[in-house]
């Protein structure tokens, strides 16, 4: 029986009768790798999976409770695990790429998934970032797994039978499995994946295991071929079997490359060697601990650090590596665009449009090494694709809007990432700015009328048109932003200068939002608020008006003044939570999210509107910011596998929680600062990678303490509503004053409000 200790030190707090968490040991023993597991296709509460891995690993592995080829790979309601498939799933609606299964059998040699599928309880799981267990029911059989980079370990405890096998799957777009029985040995690659054109794809996979083979058999969809321990076919794989004692294991060690089953028992070679199943899960469960105790929190509730640290874990997954380490100790990947084995770093499984509003900030802020490697990757993305991603899964997926890479290149630079070639990365920043991709999600769709219009019309078949509008607009100022840092001309400056302002052209003062507008200058009609997707993608106008990150001034300005502005704000809370899907012709997840949460309009549960919140601080009501906060933290997120409110994405919803969590947020990508908010916890400290720390004190915080009386920064006084970036790298000591009610003086003039680019760029 597995035991883990749960490193718990807690105070008893006799006034508010609460546990409150003095200090946590282990960080990886709080996390819950099953939140937001419990979804479905029509109401996700994360959409999301227990990822078995190490932070940005190449590969993952989770059970699975789906059917081949399902997204919902593993749903909490499950009973039956078809298999532990290693993963690079970035969500469902994305599906996997480069996946292949593993599973025990008893009895006899059931391979198709439905006949080797096994009942299993949660109450016979164990679940940790490094480490998974449960025990398949129906063949009396315990898996155990852990990983590295690159690798996997299964630990299989096996009853008194006869007849014990193992399963590989190698799945059904075109695959290929050979056996070596002396060796104990198993290779075999697989070509599937979901999504986008991949040249020369495959996953090769090498497997050894522990224990002679006296049965080797390989099949291909239905039937096992009669006598060849080789085949290549759509759907092929390989079942292992031998006779085996009551409680004896049996171990597998897993390794895959996209490159060759040479690289392949390299990396097993280099991540595994002769290291034993418990060695491995040492080295994953340090690695985690070392990772997630970056940032250590204290004085929150039991429920509170483990959502804390659950959502910094999945914060740590994506992008995943797509490079691997050649035999020279040097990284080499496979190219998705154009099949060649090629030198260098790339990443895989993200999407910009969510990513790019807390994720890769948050990476700036506390892991800007793997980002630097992730910058570096997007000028290979570049230079052997013709453009950088929007949505890499991996390679060039069709899906989503905007052009928000600009976002993520240029927010690296201005937070001070250096050593690569970042004059590439801007040449690649104006190649998607003024050109359309091959497909209508990389570059930008409609540029020709965004460039000359200053917005892409509603009425000329481009879908989702005003929200590519806001979006260019905001991506246009990154480049602004980047261009200034890299001393470019001014003609080509002043060129994204102006476009940054063409949100302004969406605006109508009619209504006080955003709003399609015809080609000829007209607006929509008619014209619905309510109504989700058409102009706007996922969301409705109350969802995107907001979308002006770095121009707030200038949105306050249209909407008449600051009070007019905090009214509209105000509004998105009061308006009931109805809709109009007439676009979709039915109630996507997405609406049915914001409709239960009881916040009115506001749709955290998917990504355009999470700064909306942080928005009073420009309006002169940071209490309001502070309120609101705390009631999404509190309403929003639980550790739970029903935990979030809407899909997760790749980090971006939890990034709004951690982020949030501190006590600020980075609102505007590309500038140097983060806008306030109110500290979750008693304590936070930030170990940053220069070796600077930042200490966030907040001893009167809770439940009822959620406003922010006064704060000094590093012993002084400080009243704006914003951190800068650059001085928290040096360093700071924030100490909040928490009080139960709001300080209506504190950040409401003028001068103390966030970066606005009508403001702060003449």
């Amino acid at each position: 029986m597995k035991k883990f200790i749960f490193p718990l030190l807690v105070l008893f707090c006799t006034s508010a009768f609460a546990q409150l968490v003095n200090h946590v040991d282990e960080p990886a023993e709080w996390v819950n790798p099953l939140m937001g597991s419990f979804s479905k296709v029509d109401l996700s509460t994360g959409n999301t999976y227990p990822a078995i891995g190490v932070p940005w690993g190449m590969n993952m592995w989770s059970a699975q409770t789906g059917k081949m080829g399902d997204g919902w790979m593993y749903t909490y309601d499950a009973d039956k695990i078809r298999g532990f498939k290693q993963t690079h799933q970035p969500s469902p609606w994305m599906n996997d790429y480069g996946q292949f299964a593993i599973m025990p059998v008893t009895g006899s040699m059931k391979f198709q998934e439905n006949d080797r599928a096994s009942w299993f309880s949660h109450k016979a799981e164990v679940v940790k970032p490094y480490y998974y267990s449960v025990y398949l029911a129906d063949h009396d059989v315990t898996t155990e797994l852990t990983t590295t980079e690159r690798a996997a370990q299964f630990r299989f405890t096996y009853p008194k039978n006869d007849s014990s096998f193992i399963v590989i799957d190698a799945l059904d777009r075109g695959s290929y499995v050979k056996i070596f029985p002396e060796q104990r040995k198993i290779i075999g690659y697989t070509t599937k994946y979901a999504r986008g054109k991949l040249t020369n794809f495959k996953n090769y996979f090498v497997i050894y295991v522990d224990k002679p083979i006296t049965i080797s058999r390989t099949w291909h969809d239905k039937t096992f071929s009669n006598d060849s321990l080789e085949l290549s076919g759509k759907h092929v794989g390989a079942v292992i079997g031998f006779k085996t004692r009551k409680g004896e294991q049996v171990h597998l060690k897993v390794a895959s490359s996209f490159i060759s089953f040479d690289q392949a028992e390299l990396s097993l070679k280099r991540e595994v060697g002769n290291d034993g199943f418990d060695a491995t899960e040492q080295k994953s469960r340090s690695i985690w601990n070392k990772t997630l105790s970056r940032i250590s929190v204290e004085g929150g509730s039991v429920d509170q650090m483990r959502t804390f640290y659950s959502c910094l874990y999945r914060m740590l997954f994506f992008p995943n590596k797509l490079y691997e380490v050649d035999a020279q100790g040097k990284p080499v990947h496979w190219s998705p665009y154009n099949g060649k084995v090629l030198p260098g770093y790339m990443f895989a499984g993200t999407g910009f449009w969510d990513t790019f509003r807390a994720l890769y900030p948050f990476l700036n802020l506390m892991y800007p090494s793997i980002n630097k490697e992730m910058q570096e990757g997007l000028i290979n993305d570049y230079k052997e694709g013709g453009w950088l991603p929007e949505w890499s899964s991996p390679g060039y997926a069709d899906i989503m809007v905007g052009n928000n890479s600009a976002s993520v290149v240029s927010d690296a630079y201005m937070k001070g990432l250096r050593g690569y070639d970042i004059n590439k990365l801007y040449e690649a920043l104006l190649h998607g700015a003024n050109n359309e991709g091959p497909i209508s999600a990389v570059g930008r769709a409609g540029v020709k009328y965004y460039n000359e219009l200053g917005y892409v019309p509603y009425d000329v078949k481009i879908n989702e048109n005003a929200a590519r509008t806001l979006e260019y607009a905001y991506d246009d100022f990154t480049i602004y932003q980047l261009g200034k840092a890299l001393h470019r001309p001014q003609a080509e400056l002043d060129i994204y200068k102006k476009r940054a302002m063409n949100y302004k052209n969406l605006y109508d003062p009619q209504t006080g939002l955003m709003r399609g507008k015809n080609k000829d200058g007209s607006f929509e009609t008619p014209f619905s608020p309510l109504k989700w997707g058409d102009a706007f993608t996922e969301g409705n106008s109350w969802h995107y008006s907001w979308s002006v990150f770095h121009d707030m001034n200038g949105l306050i300005n249209l909407m008449g003044g600051r009070q007019k502005f905090v009214n509209k704000l105000d509004s998105v809370f009061i308006i009931p939570p109805i809709f109009d899907d007439s676009y979709y012709g039915g109630v996507i997840h997405e609406i049915r999210e914001m409709q239960i949460m009881n916040m009115g309009q506001y749709a955290h549960g998917n990504q355009p509107i999470q700064h909306m919140i942080y928005l009073y601080n420009y309006g002169g009501e940071p209490w309001k910011t502070q309120y609101w906060v705390r009631e999404a933290m509190n309403r929003l997120y639980k550790p739970t596998p029903d935990g979030y409110c809407g899909d997760e994405d790749n980090g971006q919803t939890s990034a709004w929680y951690v982020f949030s969590s501190l006590g600020f947020y980075p609102v505007c990508p590309a500038t140097d600062q983060y806008v306030l908010g109110a500290p979750l916890f008693k304590k936070a400290v930030l170990h940053l990678e220069n070796g600077k720390t930042v200490t966030i004190n907040a001893p009167a915080n809770s439940a009822d303490n959620k406003y922010v009386s006064s704060l000094t920064l590093n012993g002084k006084p400080y009243g704006v509503n914003w951190l800068s970036h650059s001085g928290l790298l040096n360093g700071a000591v924030l100490n909040f004053n928490m009080t139960a009610q709001p300080n209506k003086t504190r950040g409401t003039k003028p001068t103390d409000v966030p970066y606005s680019m009508s403001l702060n760029d003449k």
